[in-house]
Order: C-alpha cells, then structure tokens, then sequence
C-alpha cells in the first residue's frame, strides 16, 4: 500500500470479494389492490422512476406469489404496496398474514382512499412503513419506495 492509497490492502481484498459475488436479484415491488386503475397508476409512477413492480389483484393472489416466491427461495420482491378495503383478504388481514410469514420482515407501505384511525393504528402496530391516504403525494411515495429498496 503506498501513501497515496485510499483502500488498504484488506479493504481492497473485501471490496473485490464483494465485486465478484453473483448479481442478486433485481427488488421489485408488489403491488397489491383490487382496483385494476389504482394498480397500474402506482406501477406507471413507480415505472418512470425506473422501479419494476408486478402486481396482484387481490391479498390471495398477492400471498401466492410470496409464497411461491418463498418455496424457489428467490427473493425478488423487496417491498409490497397494498390498498386496505379489497375482498375476501383485506389490506390488514394481508399484512398479518404476512407478519406471521417466513417474509415477516418484508417492508410494506399502505395506500388507501378510505380508512380511519382505527385502521391506521392497526397498521403501525404491524410495523408499516407508512400509511398514505389517496390521492397519493407521488414523489414522497417515490422517496420511500426507493428509500426501503436501497435505492440512491
């Protein structure tokens, strides 16, 4: 190591480990709502920031695919985006469901046009991110999406 070095020696061996370890996969976000509109707007927004998401149109679906997601153990999904009020697995029901899953400490972040307090205190007893009420600020979901990805 000469003077002018930034690295040291070990930091430079570390900093090539790390370098030529296999490309993780790509984070997406799933997106969760029964209103076909409302699902692919957050897609588009997340889309122009250069985000992939895929979507699910109801909390069955959306557990399949985090289930199915589990069993190939390929952890694509980063962070899921979920609406409250949907059919038979509501956003709360979802979430729960999720907590007690082997993705437990996946982020997630709610987006609805219709809840109370109620709801919203439930939620952050779950550990969301944050809770948006629409219409949705698109550059602060922006930020919090790219924030929880480890996005720059």
């Amino acid at each position: 190591m000469s003077d002018h070095d930034i690295l040291s020696d070990a930091e430079r061996e570390a900093l090539s480990a790390v370098m030529l370890e296999p490309d993780l996969p790509l984070q997406r976000v799933l997106i969760v709502d029964d209103d076909k509109d409302a699902r692919e707007l957050l897609s588009e927004i997340l889309a122009l920031e250069g985000i992939n998401c895929i979507t699910a149109a109801s909390g069955e679906a959306a557990l399949k695919m985090l289930v199915t997601e589990a069993e190939i153990k390929k952890t694509s999904i980063g962070l899921m985006i979920t609406d409250l009020r949907m059919g038979h697995i509501d956003g709360l029901e979802l979430i729960r469901q999720v907590r007690e899953s082997v993705r437990a400490a996946l982020p997630i972040i709610i987006v609805s046009g219709d809840a109370d307090v109620k709801d919203a205190i439930a939620a952050m007893h779950m550990s969301v991110v944050d809770f948006l009420l629409k219409p949705i600020d698109a550059s602060h979901l922006v930020t919090l999406v790219k924030r929880e990805l480890g996005i720059k």
